[in-house]
């Protein structure tokens, strides 16, 4: 695959994006919060990757860190623009509210503040922990894998990714009052926030 591909092989490149393509997004989506952005992020991916097709060395195992290292890099500069607009649009005066008569849509705004609660709590992170986090949870890639992607060594992807977990358990962790101290523990496997379901992932070892 990755000789075809070097020499431009497009239906080497068509099997090679409906193999990726949805990790990708899904990769994109985790690092942007957005179903829109991280579509435009998938087929900036696939774009470049083709174009910088000649770039791949001849030799080597998977091309998915390759793939996962050029989505990483769109999804960081999509996050840029959009910090860009937000802040030319909070200059601007707000419009006037609309009100809403999708009642049809409840479901997919419920699912989409259920990820702007988890992507909250990985945006505390430094973008360079979040990523590392994205990759060896998420994603699945190994320590190598992570560091071919982001083109650094094998042990600063370990030493971020347990930042990132140290970070996340902490802030993560429910605080109650002490009035509420006195209160029966949960049931095991009950999830008392949004955010808790970030955590759930952070049990799982990178393969």
């Amino acid at each position: 695959m990755r000789a075809r591909v070097r020499a431009g092989d497009r239906e080497a490149f068509a099997e090679l994006y409906d193999t990726h393509a949805r990790a990708v997004y899904h990769h994109a989506l985790r690092l942007t919060g957005d179903w829109s952005t991280a579509e435009e992020v998938m087929s900036e991916t696939f774009l470049a990757a083709w174009r910088v097709r000649e770039r791949l060395e001849p030799d080597g195992g998977s091309l998915t860190p390759w793939l996962y290292g050029i989505a990483t890099h769109k999804a960081h500069n999509a996050n840029r623009g959009l910090r860009r607009r937000l802040a030319f649009l909070d200059r601007r005066p707000s419009p006037p509210p609309v009100a809403d008569f999708a009642e049809e849509t409840a479901g997919r705004i419920d699912d989409a503040r259920k990820l702007a609660a988890i992507h909250g709590a990985l945006g505390q992170l430094r973008r360079q922990e979040r990523e590392v986090l994205a990759l060896c949870v998420w994603s699945g890639l190994d320590y190598r894998q992570t560091a071919q992607a982001l083109g650094i060594p094998v042990g600063t992807v370990r030493s971020r990714l347990s930042r990132a977990r140290a970070k996340l358990a902490r802030r993560l962790q429910p605080v109650r009052p002490a009035a509420e101290k006195t209160e029966p523990r949960p049931r095991r496997g009950e999830v008392k926030s949004e955010a808790a379901f970030a955590a759930l992932s952070l049990r799982e070892e990178p393969r």
